[in-house]
């Protein structure tokens, strides 16, 4: 024969040194960006906004996440009744959960819009 037989080799096979690490880190690499830019981020600003819900009070003027201005009138466990207008002198008032409380306005805002 011309060509001869090939054979693999039973030992001496050359080992990874760093053990397939080294295709893990591109995924931990994202894992970590992915904290500090999005994740991070997040978790601040609903704390923020878990404090600021905490510390409503009766006559505080509020935009709630739907755009609805209005006053607080009573301060409950889980919800807040707003007063958003007058209507033949006799407030409208809504029920609104407290966590859809967007922003507190400086007091007097309502007086101007």
């Amino acid at each position: 024969m011309l060509i001869s037989n090939a054979y693999a080799q039973a030992a001496g096979a050359a080992q990874d040194p760093t053990g397939g690490l080294m295709g893990l880190l591109p995924i931990v690499l994202m894992f970590i960006v992915l904290w500090f830019l999005m994740i991070r981020p997040q978790m601040k600003k609903a704390k923020e906004h878990q404090k600021m819900v905490g510390e409503l009070q009766k006559g505080d003027e509020v935009v709630t996440q739907g755009g609805m201005a209005g006053r607080i009138v009573k301060v409950g466990e889980n919800y807040i009744t707003l007063e958003v207008a007058e209507f033949k002198d006799s407030p409208v008032e809504v029920l609104v959960q407290k966590q859809a409380i967007g922003t507190i306005l400086p007091k007097g805002t309502l007086k101007t819009l």
